[in-house]
């Protein structure tokens, strides 16, 4: 079957700068989404604007403190949060990371204010997937759970990362948010820096129907020496580019986000980053058609005496 450009999706992440950006301006992108700890607040003038975007938009609800590879359980008060927030919004995507952010210090629970990196082991895969069930049992909807930059390895991991979330989807019948610079990240401070063949090694693991967004980003160049922080602050690299149309050869038209988080620019280049990624996907999947057509074609004409 022959895939349509028009059937991909192109969401930008949605910051507060750009509230009146998003209102204002003429429809420019399918879809947005937010952090859902930001619109936790009962009332008030956040969830209003949020509710006004998803009377434009389409909303992706973007976990970032759900913590589901940590030890201690998800706070009560947490999921009551985000069931809330899901029931007014009614977002068409939830996601979460594949990490750890909830512990326990002198007995208090505590946020690690970070997305910490798990290893990979049949114990952690045991608790992620306990807790991928509570949650989706919870909201009455699926999980896709995004792959990590990390900063460290763990003698402990047997399985990759991308093993490790294959074998999460499988079990819990959640999917796979597959971040192209977090890749990109990891490639750079622990493999090498090959960012195509880190891609192509990562993508070809994962069965095709797991994946159900994609998302890009760029982060600031590293001095010799240091690790790449994963910060969200440029565009997207050449090589994150490259390695989205390698995603979309293999997944096909996936819904897929531009992520800015820091140093905000103006919504024109975000919108301008979106438009790339469009670009990518028309020419890769309107020359698939024209391909399919010119193949028929001659299928139909061809004389076989």
């Amino acid at each position: 079957m022959s895939v349509k450009s028009k059937d991909i999706l192109i969401g930008v992440g949605l910051r507060h700068p750009h509230f009146t950006d998003v209102l204002t301006q003429p429809k420019q992108v399918d879809f947005v989404e937010v952090h859902s700890e930001n619109f936790f607040g009962e009332g008030g003038a956040a969830q209003s604007v949020l509710k006004q975007v998803r009377e434009k938009y389409p909303v992706s609800l973007h976990s970032t403190s759900m913590g589901l590879g940590s030890e201690q359980d998800i706070p009560h008060h947490y999921l009551d949060r985000l069931t809330n927030l899901a029931r007014n919004i009614d977002p068409f995507l939830m996601s979460e990371h594949a990490c750890f952010t909830w512990g326990q210090q002198q007995g208090q629970l505590i946020h690690s204010g970070d997305l910490l990196p798990i290893a990979h082991t049949n114990a952690s895969l045991d608790r992620m997937c306990e807790q991928v069930d509570k949650v989706q049992s919870r909201l009455g909807r699926q999980l896709i759970i995004e792959n990590v930059s990390a900063y460290i390895k763990f003698d402990q991991s047997y399985l990759s990362e991308v093993e490790f979330l294959a074998e999460l989807s499988r079990r819990t019948d959640s999917k796979i948010l597959l971040d192209i610079n977090n890749i990109a990240v990891n490639s750079m401070n622990f493999e090498g820096g090959n960012i195509k063949q880190s891609v192509n090694d990562y993508i070809n693991i994962l069965p095709i129907n797991s994946v159900a967004q994609i998302h890009l980003a760029g982060c600031t160049t590293a001095l010799p020496g240091e690790l790449v922080v994963d910060d969200h602050a440029r565009p997207v690299s050449d090589q994150v580019w490259q390695g989205y149309e390698q995603a979309l050869q293999r997944f096909g038209p996936i819904p897929t986000l531009i992520e800015w988080d820091n140093d905000l620019p103006e919504w024109s280049i975000l919108i301008g980053e979106a438009d790339k990624a469009r670009h990518i996907a028309n020419t890769l999947f309107d020359t698939k058609n024209l391909n399919n057509k010119i193949v028929n074609e001659a299928l139909l004409t061809k004389d076989y005496q």
